[in-house]
């Protein structure tokens, strides 16, 4: 389904117009962390719910406060990646939508991006997760691709899920049935692993190098 199906206007945006005790009650009924203002179908900026709550003049228009607008937003062209990245950036489980004419046209729900989310081929496919590590100057992309490729397996997603200092973690998803022969490859090239696998050979033979080799020294 397209993400633009998940735009919702059940929530009606503020004015600036509107006293601060209108916006504090619209807060205690709506369970969201920011309310969008709107002028003449024009986004200003959207409230955060913890800086109305702090206002004791309750009598005073928002206008006194454009000062306290947050400004973020989105078109209809995001996708579900680039919408996850503004939640998170702006602590907020709403995102308000412009048109493209700029006009406010809705706003998107985080439960509702998070389930398109979980339910997409990326998240829902039977795959393995193989968490690889190596020196971010040595990292390319093309050669994780080909690693994986020539393995007979099919890279269904990629991300670089960590970063210290000057090593970087990539978190790959992986469809195979020899997700070792894989590991393996990856070790040849010099990638850290990570993550454990049941059916790891390499680490398999370490356990049992070690067993031997503590058995031995208990004789």
């Amino acid at each position: 389904m397209n993400i633009n199906d998940y735009i919702l206007k059940e929530i009606k945006a503020i004015s600036l117009n509107n006293t601060v005790k209108s916006a504090q009650k619209l807060f205690k009924n709506y369970p969201i962390t920011h309310f969008p203002a709107v002028e003449n179908n024009k986004l200003l900026g959207s409230f955060a719910e913890d800086d109305i709550q702090t206002i004791e003049h309750k009598e005073d228009k928002l206008e006194e406060y454009a000062h306290l607008l947050n400004s973020f937003f989105t078109d209809e062209k995001a996708s579900v990646l680039e919408l996850l990245k503004i939640f998170a950036d702006n602590d907020t489980n709403i995102i308000p939508v412009l048109g493209k004419n700029k006009n406010y046209i809705g706003y998107y729900d985080l439960c509702d991006v998070l389930d398109v989310f979980s339910t997409s081929p990326f998240m829902l496919e039977e795959s393995e997760t193989l968490v690889i590590e190596k020196l971010e100057v040595d990292y390319s992309m093309g050669e994780v691709s080909q690693i994986v490729e020539a393995n007979g397996a099919k890279l269904l997603g990629v991300y670089i899920s960590k970063k210290d200092n000057d090593f970087i973690q990539v978190t790959l998803k992986i469809v195979t049935n020899e997700v070792n022969e894989i590991i393996q490859t990856f070790r040849r090239y010099d990638y850290k692993i990570v993550s454990n696998h049941e059916n790891d050979i390499y680490l398999e033979d370490l356990k049992n190098r070690s067993d031997y080799l503590q058995k031995y020294l208990e004789m």
